[in-house]
């Protein structure tokens, strides 16, 4: 089961990558309550269990061969990335699923293929008992990588 915090970590982050106040529905959380300040995408991934670093890596290393100048960091108290100044990805690790966030245009691209995953708002997670789909993953970087290209 999702804990509380998990849950209200879950939806902070949400809101704070849409920025929309209506779905937010005046939610009042400071960001320092919920979510452990970490210096660095190594140390993120290294405060979880080794089954889960595993999968943290596998998520990261996708990213990074797929947008080699993209720059990490931690944001929001998770991993995230920037290409060309924008946000391009971020991930973060919860109790039962792995989310990953391409902002709302990068997840309405792939509909179809996440449709089996639950989802929010530019958010999708992938379960942690079942395979994380990488390809998908790798397919979604290339996407926002292209969109900032072409603009």
């Amino acid at each position: 089961m999702l804990s509380i915090v998990n849950f209200i970590r879950e939806y902070f982050i949400i809101c704070i990558l849409n920025k929309n106040s209506e779905y937010c529905n005046g939610l009042k959380i400071k960001l320092s309550m919920d979510i452990k300040a970490f210096q660095n995408v190594d140390e993120y991934i290294e405060s979880f269990p080794s089954d889960i670093q595993e999968r943290l890596v596998a998520v990261r290393n996708a990213i990074k061969l797929t947008s080699p100048s993209a720059i990490e960091s931690i944001s929001y108290g998770m991993p995230a990335y920037k290409y060309k100044g924008k946000p391009l990805v971020y991930f973060a690790a919860f109790t039962k699923h792995i989310g990953f966030y391409a902002t709302p245009n990068g997840h309405a691209a792939f509909a179809k293929e996440l449709s089996s995953y639950k989802q929010g708002r530019g958010s999708v997670q992938f379960p942690l008992n079942k395979q994380l789909p990488i390809e998908l993953i790798i397919r979604m970087v290339e996407f926002k990588v292209k969109e900032y290209n072409t603009k």
